[in-house]
């Protein structure tokens, strides 16, 4: 290794690319990633070519230790490998989801009833009337109408019969939908209601942008559960697998609520946090930022956080069966194979 070599620090005995790591290991379709690694620039400084598959990914930074790239349009899971001086890398493996709808309008996480169907808003600016309010995606991906008549749908939850709950940001009620789509009240005054979740109870807990914490019994009964900040963007709602309510937001923490209402800090450093869920060993994931780049961020029990997935315009996520999620962005819903078994959330 020659003097230049050991200043720029290259350690590839045979002058070629070399990848160590990939991160974070999945990604949506211009979502970034980062590949760690050496030998990874060309001798004459220019851009390393970064394939995946047949498909160039654009270089948004590189050195000799790392390049961050973007996942380019027509990219599958499969490999990546960086090209420079005519060498290439060895491969890496990446996850890369695949869009199943499109033309949609979610704030956060889509829903999946007990067959596997998936749900997804077109929820609309404040107070705009959409002619489709709820699309159902069945489990061959075909789309079709839901639900109509509903204004600013926001959040989805499952009962045991296999009834939906839906809240409206715009008049801060509670919509039960049949199986059939017919819609009923269920609840109304919750301010700007946005996230939902049930207990192992059926009891229903709505988040108020306004900071109240909201829990309706199975008899309807509305009670204040826990009062919270007011917040621009919140509030989601998940159960942790013993019982504990987290929820999203303001803006840059989730809080963690216990069986009694007492509200803590559970991680705080997240930018603009949306729907969250957890799996069944209790890690937490969220559609958030995390030190600028925009994903689902994990959340071990112990509160450490990393990034999972990359992707522009993530709010939300549901997972699925066969250790599958379903990923949404702002205008669509993305299906990634993930190897986590989620928690379920339909009480059971």
């Amino acid at each position: 290794m020659g003097f230049s070599d050991r200043i720029l620090g290259r350690k590839n005995v045979n002058g070629g690319p070399r990848i160590e790591s990939v991160t974070p290991p999945a990604a949506l379709t211009g979502g970034e990633l980062r590949i760690i690694g050496s030998g990874l620039r060309p001798q004459e400084l220019l851009r390393p070519k970064v394939k995946f598959g047949d498909y160039e990914g654009a270089i948004v930074v590189s050195s000799d230790g790392f390049v961050v790239t973007r996942v380019p349009e027509g990219a599958t899971s499969g490999t990546v490998v960086v090209a420079t001086d005519g060498h290439t890398s060895n491969e890496h493996p990446v996850k890369v989801a695949v869009p199943i709808a499109e033309s949609l309008h979610l704030v956060t996480n889509p829903a999946l009833d007990a067959e596997g169907n998936i749900y997804a808003t077109f929820s609309g600016s404040r107070g705009q009337k959409a002619p489709v309010a709820i699309y159902k995606i069945d489990t061959n991906y075909g789309v079709k109408p839901f639900v109509g008549e509903m204004m600013n749908p926001t959040a989805m939850a499952f009962d045991r019969q296999g009834h939906m709950y839906v809240s409206s940001r715009y008049d801060g009620a509670v919509y039960k939908v049949a199986p059939s789509g017919t819609t009923t009240t269920y609840a109304e005054g919750m301010g700007v209601a946005t996230g939902i979740a049930f207990d192992k109870d059926e009891s229903l807990y709505v988040g108020d942008r306004n900071g109240t914490i909201f829990k309706i019994s199975r008899d309807q009964q509305m009670f204040v559960f826990a009062t919270l900040e007011i917040s621009v963007s919140a509030y989601h709602l998940a159960f942790s697998p013993t019982g504990d309510l987290f929820v999203s937001g303001p803006n840059d923490r989730v809080f963690k609520i216990d069986p009694s209402g007492t509200v803590s800090t559970f991680y705080k450093g997240l930018g603009r946090p949306q729907g969250l869920a957890f799996d069944v060993d209790g890690n937490l994931y969220v559609a958030a930022s995390l030190s600028g780049t925009r994903g689902i961020v994990k959340i071990t029990p112990d509160a450490n956080a990393k990034l999972e997935v990359s992707g522009q315009g993530l709010v939300g996520l549901a997972f699925a069966p066969g250790q599958s999620v379903i990923l949404a962005t702002s205008n669509a819903v993305h299906h990634l194979s993930w190897n986590i078994q989620g928690l379920r959330l339909i009480p059971e």
